[in-house]
This record gives C-alpha cells, structure tokens and sequence, in this order.
C-alpha cells in the first residue's frame, strides 16, 4: 500500500461540547505537521488560496536477508515510489456545497523483492511481503479519480468514478510497518479488489449513524486486469468478471476513556472464482477434462480494532497503543483459509523525542487446506515425493512473522524507520528455515 498516514480519520469533533475530540494520533494517524516545499518554497499555501490541498510523499524501502530463508546468498533489495495525492474544492469554484474532486498518483520503482528472491520457495505464490509497496513492477499509475459530495451537514458521504477502497473501507490501522502483513488492514487479502495504486470504477457511500458509528457501502467493479500494465491510466472495464458488494461498519469510541477505532466488513462478489482443488465432475480439478469447479457468490470477512492503552500525562499526542486484525476467506478459492495480527505502538517514548514511534508487531497467517489438497494431489501425480525434486509442488500451512521498528522523526518533513523482521517457516513452508532480515524505510514528505 505504502500509506503512513490517514489525515481524513487524524481528528474528529465528538458533536458535543463536554466531550473532548475524537483524537488518532497515538493510533498512528497524524495529520501532517510540515513538508520541504512548503517550508522552503510556500507552494502549499499559494495552492490553497484556490481550495486544492496535496501530499506529495516519497517513500523507499530496503531489506536484507541477514540469515536463513529460501536463499541464505546475502542480498539487499530496494524499492521506492513517488505518490501525489490530492483534492481539489470545488464548491469555491462552482458553487457546489461540500463537493470536491479527489485523485491519486503511484509512481513505483525497482522491480525488486526479497521476499521473492530470497525469503520464499518461488514454487508457491508469497503470503506476505517485506517490503510492503512492492507491486510487481516499475510503473507510473492512476490510483483513483473521482466526485465527492457530502449531504445532511456531512453525515452522508457518496463518492463516484474511479475508485479504490483505501479512500473508504478497512481504514482503522496505518500502514506504518514496512511488513506486508502488519501494514493496514486484510480486507485486500480477499484477492478481488485492490490497495492503494489500482483504480476501478465505483461509487461509495458512507453514512454518519451517530457520531460514533458510521456505515459504509458500495457497489465496485471487480476486474482481476485492473492491476496490470495495460489498465495503469485506462478507463476501461475491459477484463471485469462481475461486482464487489463491501458492507462496513465503524465505530469510533471514547467509552473505554481513551480513542479507538473498530470494524467489522463483509466482501461480497459474483464474479467467478476457481475452486483450487476440485473440479467440474467432483474430482480433482487437476485431471477433470471439464477443468476446475468455479463458484458465484463468494464471501470475505474483515474485523479489528485499534484501540489507546495510555496517554502521557503532559502530552495527549503521547501513548501506547493496540491494534488487532483478522480476515476469514473462502478456502475453496482463496489461497489464505485467514490471516490475523497484533501490533503495540508507543509514540514518544522519550522526552527527548515526543515524535518518535517504537512499534512492534507480530502476524499469523494460515493457508487454505483446499489449496494444500490441490498440491499433494500434483505431487501424487507427479509422483514426487522429494522437496528438493523440481517436480515436487509444496505444501503450504501456516506461518508466523513479526516486525519491531523505531521510527526517528528527523524533520517535519523526513523520517526514518530501521527495522528488523522474522519470519517463522516463510510461506508457509515447513522445509523452508526461519528468517531474520533487517531494514530501514524512510519517508519524505514534500
């Protein structure tokens, strides 16, 4: 994804005047406080002055395979990516209330991945990364753009064009590790729609039930080419199977007296899905002439919370906190039967460094016993029986990985994260050796 930070969640007014605002910040949702052009050259003020605001980010991450893995053969492998993200107020220009043009900008470099090259066995499809904003290619991309209008003083919100879920769904933990599976939420876990630089069409509602609790819906396309080359600035629906139905609620408290955010989603689609075992007649897919089963009306379910444990006595921007995120798949489809994690995150851990952050985070993530079925299948045929035979088609279980980082904020505008990973029998793979890699991910906002 490669999201450090939600401002449209950073802050909320609680609607009432003997409540004090609903505050993200020891959750991991900082609005930003500075940037190099703005300090320097005041681009963001003069911009202003005609209602369009702008992050333009550049984030790069490094990862080094200090022992164990697939390939123990020492590597360091670097990607970075330029993203512009903006919105422009149109009801300054034309009169419109509440209505606005928002649209994003990927540009993605070094078609490098550790994970890939290696942490994991190639012969099966990675379960997490190490490098979160790796997306399989160098490649400048459209990643939304669209209308947004708010009605009734803001309670509801609708949203239509070019879409993706990151401006809506699964939003109440940030993308701050450089791990894949402790960066946001699972909801892209379902394999059918997609993070942050691929865009599809769609329309989106949110509606404002009490100040506390919001609901939101959707009706998204669902195209498995979206995230190709050849989709990066289309218009397109070429390559659609069918639509996403997502349904979430999200409920922002103070009840336990300190923020937090929780979810629960529903990921619905009718688009058709390949069973990865069984095929047309009930047998295995593998040498049905019919080919392998496929399904309509294929479900996904995400939930978690992100909750403040403290809060420094002096400073409300200071505090530990929790987040938690689980994902339940279809495992007659998807390759994941689910995938949860845990991480704590302190910031200010040091006077000295009120801005700073320590974090921790720890991920499981379980295959489909469906997919596994498939693969021993391959193996029975193939008759190979050998891990080290290239014949042989692995068998993925489960998995456990964790990231510990300290993010030094070295400017209102610069920050760097040294981080170091494990990865307990990556990809799932159990003849695969435990991994330790070590990292630094730095962040520039201009």
């Amino acid at each position: 994804m490669g999201v450090l930070l939600s401002p449209a969640i950073a802050q909320a007014d609680s609607g009432r005047d003997d409540i004090p605002a609903w505050n993200g910040t020891v959750l991991g949702f900082e609005p930003q406080a500075g940037d190099l052009l703005s300090r320097r050259l005041g681009l963001r003020q003069a911009l202003q002055a005609f209602g369009f605001e702008y992050q333009l980010a550049h984030i790069s991450q490094t990862a080094y395979n200090a022992k164990g893995g697939y390939n123990t053969d020492k590597k360091a492998e670097y990607i970075d990516q330029f993203s512009l993200t903006f919105t422009q107020n149109l009801e300054m220009l034309t009169g419109i209330p509440d209505a606005a043009i928002e649209g994003n900008i990927v540009n993605r470099n070094h078609d490098n991945n550790l994970t890939s090259t290696r942490l994991q066995d190639p012969r099966v499809g990675f379960n997490d990364l190490a490098q979160e904003s790796w997306g399989g290619q160098s490649i400048t991309r459209l990643g939304w753009l669209n209308f947004r209008r708010s009605f009734l003083d803001g309670k509801l919100q609708w949203r239509i064009g070019l879409m993706n879920k990151v401006q809506d769904f699964d939003q109440i933990i940030p993308c701050d590790f450089q791990m894949l599976s402790l960066c946001g939420g699972k909801s892209a876990d379902s394999g059918t729609w997609y993070n942050w630089n691929v865009h599809y069409w769609g329309s989106t509602v949110q509606y404002r039930l009490t100040p506390e609790l919001t609901l939101l819906t959707g009706l998204l396309e669902q195209n498995p080419q979206a995230p190709s080359r050849s989709h990066a600035w289309s218009v397109s629906t070429d390559g659609s199977r069918g639509i996403l139905l997502p349904l979430e609620a999200e409920w922002r408290t103070r009840r336990f007296g300190l923020p937090g955010i929780y979810s629960l989603g529903l990921l619905y689609t009718n688009a058709k899905q390949t069973d990865l075992y069984l095929g047309q007649s009930g047998g295995p897919g593998a040498v049905d002439p019919a080919g392998y089963r496929q399904y309509r009306n294929t479900w996904f379910l995400y939930t978690g919370f992100n909750q403040q444990l403290t809060r420094h006595a002096d400073n409300v921007n200071r505090g530990l906190s929790m987040s938690w995120s689980l994902s339940l798949a279809d495992q007659r489809s998807n390759k994941s039967r689910y995938s949860s994690s845990l991480a704590l995150r302190y910031r200010g851990p040091f006077d000295a460094r009120p801005n700073d952050w320590l974090a921790l985070g720890v991920a499981k993530m379980q295959g489909s016993a469906n997919f596994r079925r498939g693969q021993n299948f391959l193996n029975q045929q193939n008759e190979a029986e050998d891990y080290s035979d290239p014949r042989y088609a692995p068998l993925p279980e489960s998995s456990v990985n964790a990231e510990l980082y300290y993010r030094f904020k070295a400017t209102p505008w610069l920050e760097l994260q040294p981080l170091i990973q494990y990865w307990g029998r990556p990809g799932g793979i159990a003849q695969t050796s435990d991994a330790w890699v070590v990292g630094l991910k730095t962040a520039i906002n201009f």
